[in-house]
């Protein structure tokens, strides 16, 4: 996922209001965190648009699995240090005291085992009196399978039409994303597929209690998908 679309990627989630998102997590940020450093790491960090309004109160790193995104956010904040890893398995050998994962990211773990996993990976980087937030994806309940969606772009010298139809395999969101894209030098049409697991608050909270954090769900969050708030204690 993401491969042919990274470059794409700020246009067609231009509707986001990143600067907004950093002000609620600023505000989580202060309810929460107990340690007294400024070391953030935005797991999963994409281009960095989050980072973008953090970067001014804390020491930022990121951390993401696509080259893409890597070559993408690197040249935006060249000043900054940003990791190739998997969320499952990355090893920085330092300890953080907040960590996010953002933008219902952690869907892409697509079994229990692999969130449970991905969620103690990151705990195991929070320095003490750290918190972890974690995002989710859309739960279960509110999942509209059989739908079709449709976002577009009009740039003058940038179309895009994205369409997918929502589908559902077993405890997996399944999602087709039709690309068409027009610029000055071609029009070309490509397909990424994506998968999700569309895990329970439930699930998303023994995640958090498991990986050893005093842990706390908000309804609302960021985007209101809801949001995990694990303590390191």
């Amino acid at each position: 996922m993401f491969t042919l679309s990274a470059r794409y990627y700020d246009y067609i989630y231009s509707f986001k209001d990143y600067r907004k998102e950093v002000e609620i997590l600023n505000s989580f940020i202060n309810e929460y965190k107990r340690s007294d450093g400024k070391r953030l790491l935005d797991v999963a960090c994409g281009t960095g648009n989050h980072i973008e309004f953090l970067r001014s109160d804390f020491e930022v790193e990121g951390l993401d699995l696509k080259d893409e995104f890597l070559q993408i956010v690197r040249k935006k904040f060249p000043e900054l240090r940003f990791h190739k890893g998997d969320m499952l398995t990355f090893d920085l050998r330092k300890r953080f005291d907040v960590i996010i994962c953002l933008f219902s990211s952690i869907g892409y773990m697509t079994t229990i085992d692999a969130l449970n996993k991905a969620v103690a990976n990151m705990a195991r980087h929070l320095a003490e009196g750290g918190v972890l937030f974690v995002e989710p994806w859309i739960v279960p309940e509110e999942w509209r399978a059989n739908t079709v969606h449709m976002q577009t772009v009009d740039e003058p010298n940038l179309k895009i039409a994205r369409m997918v139809t929502s589908l559902t395999d077993g405890r997996l969101a399944l999602m087709d994303m039709h690309h068409l894209i027009g610029t000055t030098e071609k029009t070309e049409h490509f397909v990424e597929r994506h998968e999700m697991l569309l895990a329970r608050k439930e699930e998303l909270m023994q995640a958090s209690g498991s990986a050893g954090l005093e842990t706390f769900w908000d309804d609302e969050g960021l985007t209101a998908r809801g949001l995990v708030i694990g303590i390191k204690v």
